[in-house]
């Protein structure tokens, strides 16, 4: 079996299943509220490595061969499951129609493959050449799936896919940490929670008033526009870009540090997005996915806050004509953002989201901008942006990743982008789902956006 493009060939050598090393007691867990508002969605990561010094220096301590690193992955891996045990689960349907996890220990798909191309030939900058469908595991079953890759320099790539209803990012970067701690032969550092009742929603009755800023937010899938034959939508592409940690200071310097450079980069984003607008799109909404852990009060403790494991995201956007922005100061775009971004970032807002959600539980639901921004009458353009603070620098014991990055086309109408920010450079780089005109303003002088290389992660 193998997959080739473009002169780079990936060879399946073994496919099985890595089960949890102890016996699971066979049960259901529920979704939260939160769990939710997410479609079934694949996300992708993945993570380089060099070649470990210890395959070519007979005095380094660590794993000999690769397929000693192979094993070192799937025993940690079984290992890890006991603990992180709705990953090697199914998501199936309850009585009600609600999506719930059976952790029936059934295991997670891993793959061995090899690809005739060494690490510093990747094109990581286009991963639509270089990560998917290659480095990055199509997941077939169960929750999650992960693909080992033995490049052709002695260096590898992890790559792992997982169900987004069960995880969000943050709980999938403890899960990595605590599989690279068990390969280690460590203590798990970060120990999750799968408590629900956490996360309960107040007594929701017909009668209950419900802040309308969340029928402008979600909509019930029953309520989604019909799509329009007559507007028609690029396919997007799929990039990967890196900021200097001089040019994200730039940026925050023309908003006189009045902003985060979240905030900063989401109003510069949203200037680029108007600026590649069509003809025919007259709106542009921008979104910025923010995680409610640190704002719930009734994650009551801080090993609660921080374990808690699924989804505790809403996504706030905010609308306006691509004529208006093209033409503002970053500044006041800045200031149009921290407007619609700050009250979603309470714990009002989120309480009140579990009560939204509690109140339309007969349907799905799903958050507006990812159908691009809930009009039907106009044809827009749109991004969401997700912060990956805290991406995981995993260590399995051969040496940290070299370089890491999500992979996560999304298939909604909308783009999307994920910035990461490197804590030893300042440096950000920027994982992009956008469509080709997107892409082609992105990198139009001057631009803050470089084109990611070997050359820079290898330096």
């Amino acid at each position: 079996m193998g997959a080739e493009a473009n002169g780079y060939k990936v060879m399946i050598k073994v496919i099985e299943t890595v089960a949890a090393v102890l016996p699971v007691q066979e049960h259901r867990l529920a979704q939260s509220n939160f769990d939710l508002l997410l479609p079934p969605l694949d996300v992708g990561i993945f993570f380089c490595f060099k070649q470990p010094p210890s395959l070519t220096n007979a005095d380094d301590a660590g794993p000999g061969t690769l397929p000693e690193m192979v094993s070192i992955l799937k025993v940690a891996l079984a290992k890890v499951l006991v603990t992180y045990y709705p990953l090697a689960g199914e998501v199936v349907t309850n009585s009600s129609g609600e999506p719930e996890i059976w952790c029936n220990n059934r295991g997670v798909d891993f793959i061995e493959a090899y690809a005739d191309v060494e690490l510093k030939d990747l094109n990581l900058y286009d991963p639509d050449d270089s990560v998917e469908g290659k480095l990055v595991p199509k997941k077939k079953d169960g929750i999650m799936c992960a693909q080992v890759t033995e490049l052709r320099c002695g260096g590898m790539v992890l790559g792992c896919t997982f169900d987004h209803r069960v995880s969000d990012a943050y709980s999938f970067n403890m899960f990595m940490s605590a599989w690279a701690d068990k390969a280690q032969c460590q203590p798990i550092s970060r120990f999750p929670s799968f408590h629900r009742s956490l996360l309960s929603s107040r007594v929701v009755s017909p009668s209950t008033p419900l802040d309308p800023i969340f029928d402008r937010l979600f909509i019930p899938l029953s309520l989604c526009p019909p799509p329009n034959p007559s507007i028609s939508f690029s396919t997007p592409v799929n990039r990967i870009f890196y900021i200097s940690a001089a040019d994200m200071a730039s940026l925050q310097a023309t908003t006189n540090y009045n902003y985060s450079k979240m905030v900063c980069f989401t109003a510069y984003m949203w200037q680029i997005l108007a600026r590649s607008a069509d003809h025919d799109e007259k709106s542009c909404s921008m979104g910025l996915v923010v995680d409610g852990r640190s704002r719930l009060k009734i994650l009551k403790d801080e090993k609660a806050r921080e374990g808690y494991f699924g989804n505790v995201l809403s996504i706030p956007y905010g609308n306006l004509s691509v004529e208006i922005l093209v033409d503002m100061k970053l500044a006041d775009v800045a200031e149009e953002v921290y407007n619609w971004l700050s009250p979603a970032a309470t714990e009002d807002h989120f309480l009140g989201l579990l009560d939204w959600v509690e109140a339309h539980k007969r349907e799905s639901a799903v958050a507006k901008i990812y159908l691009g921004d809930g009009k039907e009458e106009d044809k827009s353009i749109s991004c969401v942006i997700s912060g990956g603070r805290g991406f995981p620098e995993v260590d399995f014991g051969w040496g940290k990743t070299v370089f890491g990055s999500y992979h996560f086309p999304w298939g909604g109408k909308a783009g999307y982008l994920m910035p990461i920010p490197q804590p030893m450079t300042g440096d950000w780089v920027v994982y992009a789902h956008v469509a080709p005109n997107v892409v082609r303003v992105m990198e139009e002088e001057p631009s803050i956006f470089r084109p990611l290389t070997t050359e820079y992660f290898l330096a």
